[in-house]
């Protein structure tokens, strides 16, 4: 394994608030070029490795406490937000995060703050290409779009910023299937014709490891297991707990599952 070939994450401890061990000896290696997904059920702790990835932990008092975070051989782990995005890594934040009242083009053009004053005509066009929705949208006011638009705008503005390494969070929250199906699509052709790197988080195992190249399953702040994206699919527990299929590949049956109503708390 070469430090310098992507992105390295070595034992890496983070803390929040001084007392809160959120990840536990997390390693990882993601080689340039490929797309690596990190399942996990909620709280395992795969948006806290994107923060500690792209500098976002100081605003939530978290610090890498131990450990280290390599990108193309030099080190990165609690450098300021600011620089990281400059290296080339692009975190795509969960919930879309968009300026509400100024027009898509305008939303789009804030992807380009990393490198100010150079062209973004031929950008602005590759956004359209990918997403012709945002095309025919584009003086409309963000905070007036629908969910698919408003997160095909979040990918779009990631794209201006040139990301060599590009980690969106959750991306298909709250859309329907179609849309997860193209955005993903859309997210492999990225990869495809740009040699992108991408690190995905999504809690949909099935359609995250449809398009990786290998992945790391996290969980209480670890990485408990990994494999190609075909030795994860193979895998019994990934297939029982992350796929909602048994060993022998058929759909999980709740039905002898015991289920218990819970008391509202107000009452």
């Amino acid at each position: 394994m070469k430090n310098d070939a992507g992105l390295l994450l070595n034992n890496i401890s983070v803390v929040c608030s001084d007392v809160m061990q959120v990840l536990k000896g997390v390693s990882l290696f993601i080689k340039k070029g490929d797309i690596v997904s990190l399942p996990g059920s909620n709280g395992a702790g795969k948006t806290t490795t994107f923060k500690a990835i792209s500098g976002l932990l100081k605003p939530e008092n978290g610090r890498v406490a131990e450990g280290s975070i390599e990108y193309d051989g030099r080190p990165v782990q609690n450098s300021a937000a600011e620089e990281i995005p400059r290296m080339g890594i692009i975190q795509a934040l969960e919930g879309r995060q968009e300026f509400k009242y100024p027009a898509i083009e305008e939303n789009l053009r804030a992807g380009t703050a990393t490198r100010w004053g150079k062209p973004y005509r031929k950008d602005l066009d590759m956004v359209y290409d990918y997403f012709p929705a945002l095309l025919r949208r584009k003086k409309a006011l963000a905070g007036y779009c629908s969910g698919g638009e408003l997160q095909m705008l979040a990918i779009g503005r990631v794209l201006m910023a040139h990301p060599a390494l590009l980690m969106p969070d959750e991306l298909p929250l709250g859309l329907a299937p179609f849309l997860v199906k193209e955005i993903f699509q859309i997210l492999k052709r990225i990869n495809h014709e740009h040699g992108t790197t991408l690190m995905i988080v999504e809690q949909n195992a099935n359609i995250s490891l449809q398009i990786a190249h290998y992945g790391y399953v996290m969980e209480n702040g670890k990485i408990v297991m990994e494999s190609d994206a075909e030795g994860l699919f193979a895998n019994p527990d990934v297939k029982e707990f992350y796929l909602g299929t048994s060993a022998s590949g058929a759909l999980k049956s709740c039905k002898n599952i015991k289920s218990y109503k819970r008391r509202k708390r107000w009452y």
